[in-house]
């Protein structure tokens, strides 16, 4: 140390010449000489001081503030608006829904929404680009992220309605299963989503989708499957039913009937009583019958056997029996 030094640290108080000596031979003081009543408090201030904050897509970190309470408003359809700058939000689509950001990911899904209910002719050539990074979205095991796409999902059938059978099937099981989950709001928004594609899209075109469903190894994906079969046989109307075949849906609603979940065989026995009034009240599916033929040739027990396994044929009367006898008791 030169004189120059020297003099200038003699020349310092007594407690700003020990800090500075001090200073020159520790960086820190360990542990063991902080007073007990301090030790937490500096090892929470050191230990935070390790912790770099995450950074974002292009390398700027975020506080813990801006990260931790991020929160997702869920805008319900009546509640959204037109897009001002239409073709600018579509240049963003793709790239957005894409993104590794998931709350840019959210706003992005909402703008499909908007695009969907207000400008859908603009996204009509993108659909399957837009559908195919929706089903990722709907997969994120992000509980946010998740609803906003199945949200998304429910005003694009609302909006496309058969323009997405094209591209529905990696959709199809996606929402079937979320449907089938134990996390009530992802369930409920499944439900909804499935609700108004069953409501939207064509049950001639929907129903070819929904049957290998039903068959599915995993018995909720099969129960919420048939129920959907359920709700979109009776929008088919007459001429549908006919064109489909009634002894199809007959022996699709029979295989349901012994499925091991309740739901299933419930949406079974609705579809049965629904085909056996439409067959009864129709002359088109009554077979015209001759003097030399029995009565019960055209009888719904008779079709049934006709079409069906002796076991399956028993299961199908069963059921439409028993409820036709209490709706005799009760009224």
């Amino acid at each position: 140390m030169s004189e120059k030094a020297l003099r200038d640290l003699n020349a310092l108080p007594g407690p700003e010449r020990k800090i500075e000596s001090a200073n020159k031979g520790n960086l820190m003081k360990p542990i063991s000489e902080i007073p007990n009543e301090n030790t937490e408090e500096w090892r929470r201030k050191n230990d935070a001081s390790l912790v770099s904050a995450p950074a974002s897509e292009n390398g700027a970190t975020k506080s813990g503030n801006e990260v931790g309470n991020v929160e997702i408003e869920y805008i319900d359809s009546k509640d959204l608006s037109g897009l001002e700058d239409v073709d600018m939000t579509l240049k963003t689509i793709l790239t957005g829904l894409d993104s590794k950001d998931w709350v840019l990911v959210c706003e992005t899904l909402n703008n499909v929404r908007r695009l969907s209910l207000f400008h859908k002719e603009a996204m009509l050539e993108m659909l399957g680009d837009v559908i195919a990074l929706l089903v990722k979205s709907v997969k994120n095991p992000r509980s946010a992220l998740c609803k906003t796409a199945l949200m998304t999902s429910a005003d694009m059938f609302h909006a496309y309605n058969d323009q997405l059978i094209d591209f529905v099937d990696p959709l199809l099981v996606q929402l079937l299963l979320k449907a089938s989950q134990d996390k009530k709001f992802v369930c409920e928004a499944a439900e909804r989503a499935l609700i108004s594609m069953t409501t939207w899209v064509s049950p001639s075109l929907l129903l070819p989708k929904l049957q290998p469903h039903l068959k599915h190894r995993n018995p909720r994906i099969r129960a919420k499957a048939s129920m959907c079969f359920s709700k979109s046989v009776p929008r088919l109307g007459i001429e549908g039913i006919k064109a489909y075949g009634i002894d199809n849906l007959i022996q699709t609603a029979a295989s349901q009937l012994s499925d091991q979940l309740p739901e299933s065989r419930e949406a079974a026995r609705t579809l049965l009583l629904e085909l056996q009034s439409i067959y009864e009240s129709s002359l088109e599916f009554t077979p015209s019958t001759t003097v030399s033929d029995s009565p019960e040739a055209g009888s719904w027990e008779h079709f049934c056997q006709s079409k069906l396994s002796p076991i399956n044929a028993q299961a199908v009367l069963r059921v439409t029996n028993i409820t036709r006898e209490a709706l005799v008791i009760g009224s």
